[in-house]
């Protein structure tokens, strides 16, 4: 995933026109959340997988979309020890 700042794009964030410090720990995080969480295929694969299964226990995330992503990062863990 990039650093520096960014200008989201508006489906994601549609709440404000500022750029986002994606080198702000806080700014980041709050970012790869509305990305999983209203992101298209194509902004969710510019993400970092590695960074993405790390924040997820701290990601507000629905029910639904941390339950997908759960599941993923577990299916994935299995197939990289098997």
């Amino acid at each position: 995933m990039r650093s520096g700042y960014i200008k989201p794009k508006r489906y994601i964030v549609w709440s404000t026109d500022k750029e986002i410090n994606l080198d702000d720990p806080f700014q980041r995080k709050w970012y790869i959340q509305q990305v999983l969480t209203y992101g298209r295929t194509e902004d969710i694969m510019e993400l970092d997988w590695e960074e993405v299964r790390r924040l997820l226990p701290e990601l507000r995330l629905p029910e639904t979309i941390r339950a997908l992503w759960e599941e993923y990062f577990a299916s994935k863990g299995q197939r990289d020890h098997n």
